[in-house]
């Protein structure tokens, strides 16, 4: 019908994977509840090591990838410390350079223009 190949292992794969969730997203479906609650209990700016470090002192074992994944996937994110770094501030009054080109940037030529 389509001309694809596909691997008998790879069909039989997936039809066995229609039936059933899988392993990774069994898991994640309990973890979730539990980041959740980690990162309310801690006034919502704990950030994703905060957080893997309190699950596993709490006796879940969970890698840290998965904690950062899974806190993105909620739209998790914790407190930023500190101030944006502001280096230029444009005086609104100040004259701006005159435009010469005329907003023409083609050139007929290197040099040119």
């Amino acid at each position: 019908m389509h001309d694809c190949k596909i691997a008998p292992s790879t069909y039989y794969a997936h039809k066995k994977r229609l039936a059933a969730p899988s392993a990774r997203t069994l898991r994640d479906t309990g973890l979730k509840p539990l980041i959740e609650e980690v990162f309310t209990t801690n006034f919502r700016v704990y950030g994703a090591r905060k957080v893997w470090r309190e699950l596993n002192r709490q006796g879940h074992g969970v890698a840290r990838c998965t904690v950062e994944r899974l806190m993105r996937e909620l739209g998790l994110a914790g407190a930023v410390r500190g101030k944006k770094v502001i280096t230029t501030v444009p005086e609104p009054a100040a004259p701006r350079a005159p435009d010469r080109l005329e907003r023409d940037f083609v050139a007929t030529a290197p040099n040119r223009t």
